[in-house]
């Protein structure tokens, strides 16, 4: 790819690899199903404007989000796909909601009838959309409270209860009784139903382990960055991870054996050896945690985390890496030289899940977007730029230099 100039910690977003894996999923459900690709959490950490239009460019026909602000960056983006608020909306919130046209999921009479209010003041009829609780006791209406609920909002102009929809607890376990048994409650409350048009309860796990449960539409998220949501699930659709994690080596240091690293000095050295520094700490997402038992990799090798990791950068040892330079990329996240760091490796080894690991990337990290391994967009805390801008903003870089 193009050589990334900026800050050297950048996350590399590959959009090919988006787009592929929702054609695979895309295949998964058939033709029948709509595919809502959810984009909360800045898109998993990905980017929630970029990775949306690739979903949709790809064959997704919905977006998903948590919150009101979520839809309302992507359509400020320009984007005028439907857009489901899978969470709670406050109902203060009820005219922004309509101004921007998103489809929220109604749990209140107090929201049901603002949005109401608003949708009938603008000569629109906004679509809702109601979640059943079938055993996650989260969030959603008991099927006998969704039954009573979705006759009110009957009542109310302005409103089209256009959806029904549940949330899995365990679909990305082994075994699948509990989510059967919640999937039949859900299909017992549709029945009470009937004129509800969209029925969806898939995430990622049911889309690739139970087919059969794909229904009217699916909702899946971890699975379009490329990763599995367990280990316990089946690769019935292959996928190919979108994000790597890079940085380079900013400073090179020879220890003498009972030199220590870092704050606390956890790490000693042992024996002659040299350490690289590298910027990338516990405020860009790198899990601190891992301090002394995560590694890196460098020129193809595995370089451990020594010391503990700081709030902006971490100290790896490097001495046996033959030919280490100064501005050598690292791989916190990704492949290099035949090697592989995946975000499952490091979320074990922070006794977590690769959802965390994926999320917690900070927005001060760049990411940088690829398209046939060409960069074509890059996202900073200060700047948004487009392949032109990008190759003008690297020469100026390099002629500084």
């Amino acid at each position: 790819m193009d050589k990334w100039l900026g800050r050297p910690l950048w996350a590399e977003i590959d959009l090919d690899a988006i787009a592929g894996n929702i054609a695979g999923l895309r295949r998964r459900i058939g033709d029948r199903t709509e595919l809502l690709a959810v984009v909360k959490a800045n898109g998993y950490g990905h980017g929630a404007v970029p990775v949306a239009k690739t979903a949709l460019e790809a064959g997704a026909q919905r977006l998903g989000v948590a919150c009101l602000d979520e839809a309302v960056q992507l359509r400020t983006a320009g984007i005028s796909a439907p857009i489901l608020i899978l969470g709670h909306t406050p109902v203060w919130e009820a005219e922004r909601l309509v101004e921007y046209k998103v489809t929220p999921t109604i749990d209140t009479r107090q929201l049901a009838l603002a949005v109401a209010r608003f949708s009938t003041e603008r000569g629109i009829v906004t679509p809702v959309h109601l979640k059943v609780e079938t055993g996650t006791n989260r969030f959603g209406l008991t099927p006998n409270e969704v039954v009573d609920f979705a006759q009110f909002l009957c009542t109310l102009p302005g409103l089209e209860v256009e959806g029904l929809y549940t949330h899995f607890a365990a679909a990305d376990e082994e075994d699948k009784t509990f989510t059967r048994q919640q999937f039949k409650l859900f299909l017992s409350t549709a029945e009470r139903l009937p004129w509800v048009p969209c029925r969806h309860v898939a995430n990622s796990a049911a889309v690739l382990d139970e087919p059969g449960m794909c229904l009217d539409m699916v909702r899946p998220g971890i699975s379009i960055y490329g990763c599995y949501p367990s280990s316990q699930v089946s690769n019935s659709v292959q996928l190919r991870p979108a994000l790597s994690l890079k940085s380079r080596i900013v400073r090179l240091h020879d220890l003498a054996p009972g030199e220590t690293v870092s704050y606390g000095g956890t790490w000693m050295a042992q024996k002659p050896t040299r350490i690289a520094l590298v910027p990338c700490g516990y405020a860009d997402g790198l899990p601190r945690i891992l301090s002394n038992k995560g590694s890196m990799l460098i020129r193809g090798s595995r370089a451990p985390i020594v010391g503990r990791i700081c709030m902006d950068q971490c100290v790896v040892d490097v001495g046996h890496i033959p030919g280490v330079a100064l501005g050598d990329e690292v791989v916190v996240i990704g492949k290099q030289w035949g090697g592989q760091i995946a975000v499952e490796e490091l979320a074990d080894l922070a006794g977590t899940i690769n959802y965390e690991i994926l999320c917690a990337i900070s927005p001060r990290v760049p990411r940088v977007y690829l398209k046939a391994g060409a960069i074509v967009q890059v996202r900073t805390l200060t700047d948004e730029l487009e392949a032109g801008q990008i190759h003008k903003e690297a020469r100026l870089t390099e002629d500084q230099r």
